[in-house]
């Protein structure tokens, strides 16, 4: 049974995790394509967020980034076979496709197919489970960045099959492929986190992208960035 199969046949989740407690979300209504538009245009947008991505991912991967790996790396490799990082082709912007980086925090199966990780995930390695939590698994993704496929902060960037299944049911769905993805984002640091199984969950999950891409600015990405901080240091129990 193929993804889309399988989450056709999901019974949708019940109460949502109320996750709009640090930046207000409103409503997208027909005007969002446009507002989005005329954001991503802006200044900020088209020049300085690719000056401030430069210069944050270069920065973190010169100094606390060298010694991270290095470690990261060593404990995977100890823990389980396979290698170190985890390659994943990912929708970025104008819906081009990607090759996303990721520490391996999964058994090796080079054959597998694209599933959802579930909470108590056998796959999830002992040391996986540990950078799940705490976000580390993610931080390859600033080589992503220099590279320009990413941006620091952005929405989330989604395998394929999920766009498939998607893209014509939740409204606006599209419009956060106009931004280019990012390492963290609103949507993430506001408990939008682990699996999706209903179009409910996912248009919870898309109103906070299209938030970010309506209001981008220089002052919302630090903002971010410290809570991103503030997340990994308390772990993320929906990080599964």
């Amino acid at each position: 049974m193929d993804f889309e199969t399988r989450f056709r046949v999901e019974v949708p989740v019940g109460r949502l995790e109320q996750a709009d407690r640090h930046v207000r979300v409103d409503d997208s209504g027909a005007d969002a394509s446009a507002a989005v538009r005329a954001r991503v245009n802006g200044l900020y947008p088209r020049l300085g967020k690719r000056a401030f991505d430069l210069l944050f991912s270069a920065a973190f991967l010169l100094f606390p980034g060298v010694w991270l790996f290095l470690l990261i790396g060593l404990a995977i490799r100890i823990d389980s076979r396979g290698p170190v990082f985890f390659r994943q082709k990912r929708v970025g912007v104008d819906g081009r496709a990607f090759t996303c980086l990721k520490f391996r925090t999964m058994t090796y199966d080079p054959e597998a197919r694209f599933v959802q990780a579930k909470k108590n995930d056998c796959r999830v390695t002992r040391v996986g489970a540990f950078l799940r939590r705490s976000n580390l698994d993610e931080l390859p993704q600033f080589i992503n960045v220099l590279w320009g496929d990413m941006s620091v902060i952005g929405p989330r960037p989604h395998v394929p099959e999920l766009d498939t299944v998607f893209k014509d049911v939740v409204p606006g769905y599209g419009l956060r492929n106009m931004v280019k993805p990012g390492v963290s984002g609103l949507a993430q640091i506001s408990g939008c986190r682990g699996e999706t199984r209903s179009v409910r969950e996912m248009t919870h999950r898309i109103r906070f992208d299209l938030f970010y891409c309506r209001n981008v600015s220089l002052a919302m990405d630090f903002k971010l960035v410290w809570l991103t901080v503030l997340c990994a240091l308390r772990g993320d129990e929906k990080a599964y």
